[in-house]
Protein backbone atom coordinates (compact mmCIF):
# COMPACT_ATOMS: atom_id res chain seq x y z
CA UNK A 1 0.00 0.00 0.00
CA UNK A 2 1.79 3.14 -1.01
CA UNK A 3 1.30 6.26 1.13
CA UNK A 4 -0.70 8.49 -0.50
CA UNK A 5 -3.27 6.08 -0.33
CA UNK A 6 -2.62 4.51 2.86
CA UNK A 7 -5.07 7.42 5.10
CA UNK A 8 -7.91 6.22 2.49
CA UNK A 9 -7.13 2.49 3.16
CA UNK A 10 -7.19 2.83 7.15
CA UNK A 11 -10.85 4.95 6.62
CA UNK A 12 -11.85 2.11 4.31
CA UNK A 13 -10.98 -0.52 7.11
CA UNK A 14 -12.52 1.95 10.29
CA UNK A 15 -15.35 2.45 8.15
CA UNK A 16 -16.56 -1.20 8.57
CA UNK A 17 -18.94 -1.71 11.95
CA UNK A 18 -16.63 -4.30 13.93
CA UNK A 19 -13.34 -2.21 13.32
CA UNK A 20 -12.15 1.01 15.65
CA UNK A 21 -8.71 1.19 14.82
CA UNK A 22 -6.45 0.18 11.99
CA UNK A 23 -3.18 0.30 9.96
CA UNK A 24 -0.73 -0.87 7.54
CA UNK A 25 2.72 -2.39 7.50
CA UNK A 26 4.30 -3.03 4.25
CA UNK A 27 7.30 -5.02 4.71
CA UNK A 28 9.85 -6.29 1.48
CA UNK A 29 8.04 -9.58 1.30
CA UNK A 30 4.68 -9.09 2.84
CA UNK A 31 1.42 -6.72 3.36
CA UNK A 32 0.28 -6.68 7.29
CA UNK A 33 -2.65 -5.55 8.36
CA UNK A 34 -3.48 -4.27 12.06
CA UNK A 35 -6.40 -3.96 13.57
CA UNK A 36 -8.39 -3.56 16.95
CA UNK A 37 -12.06 -4.84 16.67
CA UNK A 38 -15.41 -5.39 18.22
CA UNK A 39 -15.76 -8.93 17.28
CA UNK A 40 -12.95 -11.55 16.54
CA UNK A 41 -15.27 -13.17 13.45
CA UNK A 42 -16.93 -10.12 12.17
CA UNK A 43 -13.82 -8.28 12.09
CA UNK A 44 -11.68 -10.96 10.20
CA UNK A 45 -14.67 -11.24 7.82
CA UNK A 46 -14.91 -7.22 7.46
CA UNK A 47 -10.99 -7.38 6.79
CA UNK A 48 -11.25 -10.09 3.78
CA UNK A 49 -14.45 -7.81 2.80
CA UNK A 50 -11.93 -5.18 2.00
CA UNK A 51 -8.70 -7.48 0.93
CA UNK A 52 -10.70 -8.97 -1.40
CA UNK A 53 -12.77 -5.41 -2.88
CA UNK A 54 -8.70 -3.92 -2.54
CA UNK A 55 -6.99 -6.78 -4.52
CA UNK A 56 -10.24 -7.36 -7.09
CA UNK A 57 -9.23 -11.30 -6.26
CA UNK A 58 -12.01 -13.41 -4.48
CA UNK A 59 -11.41 -14.00 -0.88
CA UNK A 60 -10.97 -17.94 -1.93
CA UNK A 61 -8.58 -17.18 -4.12
CA UNK A 62 -6.87 -14.52 -1.41
CA UNK A 63 -7.41 -16.61 1.51
CA UNK A 64 -4.73 -19.52 1.00
CA UNK A 65 -2.27 -16.68 0.71
CA UNK A 66 -3.12 -14.82 4.26
CA UNK A 67 -2.15 -15.59 7.62
CA UNK A 68 -3.95 -14.76 10.62
CA UNK A 69 -2.66 -13.81 14.53
CA UNK A 70 -5.03 -12.78 17.56
CA UNK A 71 -4.48 -11.15 20.80
CA UNK A 72 -0.97 -11.90 22.52
CA UNK A 73 0.37 -13.37 18.94
CA UNK A 74 -0.21 -11.20 17.04
CA UNK A 75 1.47 -8.28 19.70
CA UNK A 76 4.34 -10.50 19.60
CA UNK A 77 4.38 -10.59 16.22
CA UNK A 78 4.82 -7.47 15.62
CA UNK A 79 7.53 -7.19 18.08
CA UNK A 80 9.78 -9.63 16.41
CA UNK A 81 8.93 -8.04 13.22
CA UNK A 82 10.19 -4.63 14.81
CA UNK A 83 13.43 -6.60 15.78
CA UNK A 84 14.27 -7.99 12.54
CA UNK A 85 13.58 -11.74 13.96
CA UNK A 86 10.66 -12.45 10.87
CA UNK A 87 12.62 -10.93 8.47
CA UNK A 88 14.29 -12.58 5.83
CA UNK A 89 17.39 -11.19 6.48
CA UNK A 90 17.69 -11.44 10.14
CA UNK A 91 18.59 -8.45 12.11
CA UNK A 92 18.21 -6.18 8.95
CA UNK A 93 17.64 -2.63 9.81
CA UNK A 94 14.75 -1.54 7.30
CA UNK A 95 12.25 -3.04 9.09
CA UNK A 96 12.25 -0.93 12.02
CA UNK A 97 12.42 2.26 9.55
CA UNK A 98 8.80 0.78 7.95
CA UNK A 99 7.63 0.10 11.66
CA UNK A 100 8.73 3.89 12.69
CA UNK A 101 6.86 5.09 9.43
CA UNK A 102 3.60 3.23 10.26
CA UNK A 103 3.80 5.26 13.59
CA UNK A 104 4.33 8.57 11.86
CA UNK A 105 1.88 7.82 9.01
CA UNK A 106 -0.77 6.91 12.09
CA UNK A 107 0.31 10.25 14.13
CA UNK A 108 -0.52 12.05 10.97
CA UNK A 109 -3.74 10.54 10.35
CA UNK A 110 -5.38 11.04 13.95
CA UNK A 111 -3.90 14.60 13.83
CA UNK A 112 -5.83 15.14 10.49
CA UNK A 113 -8.93 13.34 11.00
CA UNK A 114 -9.05 13.22 14.86
CA UNK A 115 -11.27 10.11 13.80
CA UNK A 116 -9.34 7.24 16.70
CA UNK A 117 -8.69 5.25 13.14
CA UNK A 118 -5.11 5.13 14.72
CA UNK A 119 -5.79 5.03 18.62
CA UNK A 120 -4.37 4.67 21.93
CA UNK A 121 -4.51 0.33 21.42
CA UNK A 122 -2.29 0.51 18.18
CA UNK A 123 -0.32 4.13 19.27
CA UNK A 124 0.98 2.17 22.01
CA UNK A 125 1.57 -1.15 19.93
CA UNK A 126 4.07 1.04 17.56
CA UNK A 127 5.20 2.62 20.32
CA UNK A 128 6.73 -0.39 21.94
CA UNK A 129 7.19 -2.07 18.78
CA UNK A 130 9.81 0.82 17.85
CA UNK A 131 11.35 0.50 21.45
CA UNK A 132 11.32 -3.20 21.18
CA UNK A 133 13.34 -2.68 17.99
CA UNK A 134 15.66 -0.36 19.50
CA UNK A 135 16.71 -2.53 22.10
CA UNK A 136 17.27 -5.83 20.24
CA UNK A 137 19.72 -3.68 18.20
CA UNK A 138 21.34 -2.32 21.23
CA UNK A 139 21.44 -4.89 23.41
CA UNK A 140 22.19 -7.66 21.40
CA UNK A 141 24.67 -8.69 18.73
CA UNK A 142 22.19 -9.46 16.38
CA UNK A 143 22.75 -6.84 13.74
CA UNK A 144 26.70 -7.30 13.70
CA UNK A 145 27.31 -8.90 10.33
CA UNK A 146 23.37 -8.29 9.47
CA UNK A 147 22.71 -7.47 5.88
CA UNK A 148 19.60 -5.58 4.64
CA UNK A 149 17.70 -7.59 1.75
CA UNK A 150 19.34 -5.00 -1.04
CA UNK A 151 22.81 -6.32 0.69
CA UNK A 152 21.57 -9.98 0.45
CA UNK A 153 20.62 -9.51 -3.55
CA UNK A 154 24.00 -8.18 -3.83
CA UNK A 155 25.98 -11.28 -2.13
CA UNK A 156 23.35 -13.50 -4.28
CA UNK A 157 24.09 -12.60 -7.39
CA UNK A 158 27.74 -12.20 -6.46
CA UNK A 159 27.45 -16.12 -5.45
CA UNK A 160 25.84 -17.19 -8.61
CA UNK A 161 27.99 -15.92 -10.98
CA UNK A 162 30.65 -18.25 -12.15
CA UNK A 163 33.80 -16.37 -11.21
CA UNK A 164 31.90 -15.50 -7.73
CA UNK A 165 33.17 -11.97 -9.12
CA UNK A 166 31.21 -9.22 -10.71
CA UNK A 167 35.00 -8.09 -13.20
CA UNK A 168 33.73 -9.48 -16.16
CA UNK A 169 30.04 -8.96 -15.28
CA UNK A 170 28.00 -5.97 -16.65
CA UNK A 171 25.41 -4.83 -13.84
CA UNK A 172 22.02 -3.08 -14.33
CA UNK A 173 19.90 -1.29 -11.79
CA UNK A 174 16.54 -0.76 -12.72
CA UNK A 175 15.16 2.21 -10.33
CA UNK A 176 16.95 4.90 -8.33
CA UNK A 177 15.64 4.98 -4.86
CA UNK A 178 16.46 3.84 -1.24
CA UNK A 179 16.39 0.19 -2.58
CA UNK A 180 18.98 0.98 -5.55
CA UNK A 181 21.20 3.46 -3.12
CA UNK A 182 21.80 0.56 -0.97
CA UNK A 183 22.38 -1.89 -4.01
CA UNK A 184 24.86 0.28 -5.37
CA UNK A 185 27.25 0.81 -1.91
CA UNK A 186 26.96 -3.27 -1.51
CA UNK A 187 27.93 -4.08 -4.92
CA UNK A 188 30.40 -1.11 -4.70
CA UNK A 189 32.20 -3.23 -1.95
CA UNK A 190 32.02 -6.58 -3.59
CA UNK A 191 34.16 -4.94 -6.12
CA UNK A 192 31.62 -3.58 -9.10
CA UNK A 193 32.44 -0.03 -10.30
CA UNK A 194 30.67 0.06 -13.34
CA UNK A 195 26.60 0.31 -13.13
CA UNK A 196 24.05 1.17 -15.90
CA UNK A 197 20.76 2.66 -14.08
CA UNK A 198 17.40 2.86 -15.49
CA UNK A 199 14.90 5.51 -14.14
CA UNK A 200 11.64 7.29 -14.76
CA UNK A 201 13.53 10.71 -14.09
CA UNK A 202 17.08 12.25 -13.58
CA UNK A 203 17.38 13.67 -10.60
CA UNK A 204 17.55 10.62 -8.27
CA UNK A 205 20.25 9.74 -10.58
CA UNK A 206 22.28 12.68 -9.96
CA UNK A 207 21.71 11.87 -6.29
CA UNK A 208 23.34 8.49 -6.67
CA UNK A 209 26.08 10.26 -9.12
CA UNK A 210 27.04 12.99 -6.10
CA UNK A 211 26.69 9.88 -3.32
CA UNK A 212 28.71 7.70 -4.80
CA UNK A 213 31.64 9.70 -6.85
CA UNK A 214 33.91 6.05 -7.08
CA UNK A 215 31.35 4.56 -9.03
CA UNK A 216 31.01 4.82 -13.04
CA UNK A 217 27.48 5.14 -13.60
CA UNK A 218 25.65 5.20 -16.92
CA UNK A 219 22.36 6.84 -16.57
CA UNK A 220 19.24 6.36 -18.76
CA UNK A 221 15.97 6.83 -19.02
CA UNK A 222 12.73 4.52 -18.55
CA UNK A 223 12.56 4.42 -22.81
CA UNK A 224 15.43 2.71 -22.89
CA UNK A 225 15.32 -0.24 -20.64
CA UNK A 226 15.05 -3.05 -22.86
CA UNK A 227 18.36 -1.67 -24.76
CA UNK A 228 19.66 -1.43 -21.16
CA UNK A 229 19.11 -5.08 -19.78
CA UNK A 230 19.81 -6.60 -23.56
CA UNK A 231 23.20 -4.88 -22.94
CA UNK A 232 23.15 -6.80 -19.51
CA UNK A 233 24.92 -9.66 -17.81
CA UNK A 234 23.21 -9.27 -14.28
CA UNK A 235 20.28 -7.22 -13.52
CA UNK A 236 18.33 -5.83 -10.14
CA UNK A 237 14.82 -4.43 -10.52
CA UNK A 238 14.61 -2.60 -7.24
CA UNK A 239 11.69 0.17 -8.70
CA UNK A 240 8.62 1.19 -6.97
CA UNK A 241 6.52 0.35 -10.75
CA UNK A 242 3.31 -2.08 -9.67
CA UNK A 243 3.58 -3.82 -12.41
CA UNK A 244 5.88 -6.51 -14.43
CA UNK A 245 8.68 -4.54 -16.40
CA UNK A 246 10.40 -7.58 -18.13
CA UNK A 247 8.21 -10.62 -19.55
CA UNK A 248 9.83 -13.67 -20.73
CA UNK A 249 9.16 -13.04 -24.11
CA UNK A 250 11.37 -9.86 -23.74
CA UNK A 251 14.09 -11.90 -22.34
CA UNK A 252 13.54 -15.02 -24.92
CA UNK A 253 14.30 -11.99 -27.92
CA UNK A 254 17.33 -10.75 -26.12
CA UNK A 255 20.93 -11.60 -27.43
CA UNK A 256 22.82 -14.51 -25.01
CA UNK A 257 25.31 -13.39 -22.27
CA UNK A 258 28.91 -14.09 -22.96
CA UNK A 259 30.42 -17.31 -21.91
CA UNK A 260 31.92 -14.96 -18.79
CA UNK A 261 28.58 -15.12 -17.20
CA UNK A 262 27.91 -18.62 -18.09
CA UNK A 263 25.64 -17.80 -20.73
CA UNK A 264 23.01 -17.34 -18.22
CA UNK A 265 21.63 -13.63 -17.75
CA UNK A 266 20.56 -13.31 -14.31
CA UNK A 267 17.57 -11.16 -12.60
CA UNK A 268 17.47 -10.37 -9.20
CA UNK A 269 14.18 -9.03 -8.12
CA UNK A 270 13.71 -7.22 -4.77
CA UNK A 271 10.79 -4.94 -6.04
CA UNK A 272 7.02 -5.17 -4.42
CA UNK A 273 5.19 -5.97 -6.06
CA UNK A 274 7.27 -7.99 -8.05
CA UNK A 275 8.79 -6.44 -11.42
CA UNK A 276 10.81 -9.00 -13.03
CA UNK A 277 8.61 -12.41 -14.61
CA UNK A 278 9.82 -15.56 -12.83
CA UNK A 279 8.54 -17.73 -15.51
CA UNK A 280 11.94 -16.13 -17.09
CA UNK A 281 13.66 -18.75 -15.15
CA UNK A 282 12.32 -21.36 -17.73
CA UNK A 283 14.40 -20.21 -20.58
CA UNK A 284 17.95 -21.84 -20.59
CA UNK A 285 19.21 -18.89 -21.38
CA UNK A 286 18.42 -16.59 -17.93
CA UNK A 287 17.30 -17.19 -14.69
CA UNK A 288 15.11 -14.25 -12.64
CA UNK A 289 15.45 -14.56 -8.23
CA UNK A 290 12.93 -13.43 -5.79
CA UNK A 291 13.21 -12.08 -2.22
CA UNK A 292 12.69 -15.55 -1.18
CA UNK A 293 15.82 -16.67 -2.87
CA UNK A 294 17.49 -14.79 -0.38
CA UNK A 295 16.79 -17.47 1.83
CA UNK A 296 20.29 -18.72 0.86
CA UNK A 297 22.27 -16.02 1.92
CA UNK A 298 20.03 -15.86 5.14
CA UNK A 299 20.98 -19.91 5.81
CA UNK A 300 24.74 -18.96 5.06
CA UNK A 301 24.99 -17.04 7.99
CA UNK A 302 22.34 -18.05 10.79
CA UNK A 303 23.66 -20.17 13.23
CA UNK A 304 26.50 -16.84 13.80
CA UNK A 305 23.24 -14.98 14.55
CA UNK A 306 21.69 -17.53 16.23
CA UNK A 307 22.98 -16.77 19.72
CA UNK A 308 22.00 -13.25 19.60
CA UNK A 309 18.19 -14.15 18.05
CA UNK A 310 18.17 -16.23 21.46
CA UNK A 311 19.03 -13.11 23.45
CA UNK A 312 17.03 -10.95 21.22
CA UNK A 313 13.74 -13.06 22.24
CA UNK A 314 14.20 -12.69 25.92
CA UNK A 315 13.74 -9.18 25.29
CA UNK A 316 10.71 -9.80 22.92
CA UNK A 317 9.11 -11.08 25.68
CA UNK A 318 10.16 -8.15 28.02
CA UNK A 319 8.55 -5.81 25.97
CA UNK A 320 5.21 -8.25 25.23
CA UNK A 321 4.92 -8.01 28.92
CA UNK A 322 5.22 -4.34 29.36
CA UNK A 323 2.29 -3.39 26.33
CA UNK A 324 0.02 -6.20 27.77
CA UNK A 325 0.60 -4.35 31.53
CA UNK A 326 -0.63 -0.77 29.79
CA UNK A 327 -3.32 -2.70 27.96
CA UNK A 328 -4.54 -4.42 31.50
CA UNK A 329 -4.29 -1.05 33.36
CA UNK A 330 -6.93 0.35 31.18
CA UNK A 331 -9.51 -1.89 32.44
CA UNK A 332 -9.08 -0.35 36.21
CA UNK A 333 -10.76 3.32 34.15
CA UNK A 334 -14.21 2.06 33.60
CA UNK A 335 -14.49 1.08 37.28
CA UNK A 336 -12.70 4.35 38.85
CA UNK A 337 -15.78 5.90 36.77
CA UNK A 338 -18.88 4.04 38.08
CA UNK A 339 -17.42 3.88 41.49
CA UNK A 340 -16.88 7.52 41.24
CA UNK A 341 -20.40 7.87 39.90
CA UNK A 342 -21.89 5.91 42.03
CA UNK A 343 -20.75 7.92 45.40
CA UNK A 344 -21.65 10.97 43.69
CA UNK A 345 -25.55 9.48 43.59
CA UNK A 346 -25.36 8.99 46.97
CA UNK A 347 -23.87 11.46 47.90
CA UNK A 348 -26.39 13.98 45.98
CA UNK A 349 -29.28 12.15 47.77
CA UNK A 350 -28.42 11.91 50.72
CA UNK A 351 -27.89 15.98 50.63
CA UNK A 352 -31.30 16.62 49.59
CA UNK A 353 -32.56 14.66 51.88
CA UNK A 354 -30.65 16.15 54.82
CA UNK A 355 -31.85 20.21 52.80
CA UNK A 356 -35.24 19.01 53.00
CA UNK A 357 -34.87 17.87 56.60
CA UNK A 358 -33.36 21.30 57.50
CA UNK A 359 -35.69 23.68 55.23
CA UNK A 360 -33.71 24.41 52.31
CA UNK A 361 -35.32 27.89 51.92
CA UNK A 362 -34.09 28.55 55.11
CA UNK A 363 -30.96 28.43 54.82
CA UNK A 364 -28.28 30.65 53.82
CA UNK A 365 -26.03 30.48 50.95
CA UNK A 366 -23.47 30.00 53.39
CA UNK A 367 -24.52 27.72 55.07
CA UNK A 368 -26.17 25.51 51.79
CA UNK A 369 -22.09 25.62 50.24
CA UNK A 370 -20.65 24.55 53.87
CA UNK A 371 -23.57 21.11 53.37
CA UNK A 372 -22.25 20.76 49.76
CA UNK A 373 -18.34 21.34 50.34
CA UNK A 374 -18.72 18.65 53.92
CA UNK A 375 -20.27 15.78 51.69
CA UNK A 376 -17.91 16.15 49.23
CA UNK A 377 -15.20 16.30 51.56
CA UNK A 378 -16.23 12.66 53.21
CA UNK A 379 -16.47 11.19 49.95
CA UNK A 380 -13.18 12.15 48.68
CA UNK A 381 -11.58 11.10 51.83
CA UNK A 382 -13.29 7.84 51.78
CA UNK A 383 -12.71 7.19 48.02
CA UNK A 384 -8.79 7.85 48.84
CA UNK A 385 -7.97 4.80 49.47
CA UNK A 386 -10.00 2.63 46.57
CA UNK A 387 -8.88 4.86 44.07
CA UNK A 388 -5.75 4.44 44.82
CA UNK A 389 -5.93 0.93 45.10
CA UNK A 390 -6.81 1.14 41.67
CA UNK A 391 -4.07 3.19 40.18
CA UNK A 392 -0.92 1.03 39.13
CA UNK A 393 2.05 1.74 37.20
CA UNK A 394 1.15 1.01 34.17
CA UNK A 395 4.65 -0.34 32.77
CA UNK A 396 4.91 -2.78 35.79
CA UNK A 397 3.28 -6.46 35.38
CA UNK A 398 3.32 -7.20 39.29
CA UNK A 399 1.61 -3.59 39.76
CA UNK A 400 -1.41 -4.22 37.06
CA UNK A 401 -1.97 -7.53 38.30
CA UNK A 402 -2.46 -6.33 42.20
CA UNK A 403 -4.44 -3.42 40.58
CA UNK A 404 -6.70 -5.81 38.52
CA UNK A 405 -7.51 -7.66 41.87
CA UNK A 406 -8.11 -5.11 43.56
CA UNK A 407 -10.72 -3.98 40.93
CA UNK A 408 -12.61 -7.02 40.46
CA UNK A 409 -12.86 -6.95 44.60
CA UNK A 410 -14.49 -3.07 44.35
CA UNK A 411 -17.20 -4.30 41.91
CA UNK A 412 -18.07 -6.62 43.73
CA UNK A 413 -18.10 -4.64 47.05
CA UNK A 414 -19.90 -1.86 45.40
CA UNK A 415 -22.03 -3.72 43.27
CA UNK A 416 -20.35 -1.81 40.38
CA UNK A 417 -20.94 -4.38 37.63
CA UNK A 418 -23.76 -3.11 35.71
CA UNK A 419 -23.69 -6.46 32.89
CA UNK A 420 -26.68 -5.77 30.70
CA UNK A 421 -25.67 -1.82 30.39
CA UNK A 422 -22.73 -2.99 28.73
CA UNK A 423 -23.70 -5.44 26.83
CA UNK A 424 -26.46 -2.69 25.05
CA UNK A 425 -23.32 -0.20 24.94
CA UNK A 426 -21.23 -2.82 23.15
CA UNK A 427 -24.05 -3.96 20.55
CA UNK A 428 -24.82 -0.20 19.98
CA UNK A 429 -20.84 0.06 19.20
CA UNK A 430 -21.20 -2.78 16.99
CA UNK A 431 -24.02 -1.39 14.88
CA UNK A 432 -26.61 -3.46 16.02
CA UNK A 433 -30.07 -2.62 17.88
Amino acid sequence: VAEEVWNECVTQLTDYPHINEACILSTCNRMELYAVGLSWHRGVKEIEDWLSKKSGLPIEELRPHLFLLRDRDAIRHLLRVSGGLDSLVMGEGQILAQVKNVHRLGSEYESEFKAGGFGRHLNALFKQAIQAGKRVRSETDIASGAVSVSSAAAELAQLKLPSNSFDHSKVCIIGAGKMSKLLVKHLYSKGCSKITVVNRSMPRCEELAEEFPEVEFKFELSPKLMECVADSDVVFAASSSDSILISKEDVDAMPVCSEEVGGVRRFFDISVPRNIDPSISDLETARAFNVDDLKEVVDANKSARAAAAAEAENLIVEELHGYEAWRDSLETVPTIKKLRSKAEDIRRTELDKALNKLGADKLTKKERRALEDLSKGIVNKLLHGPMAALRCDASDPESVGESLSNMHALENMFDLRSEEEDLKKLLKNAGRR
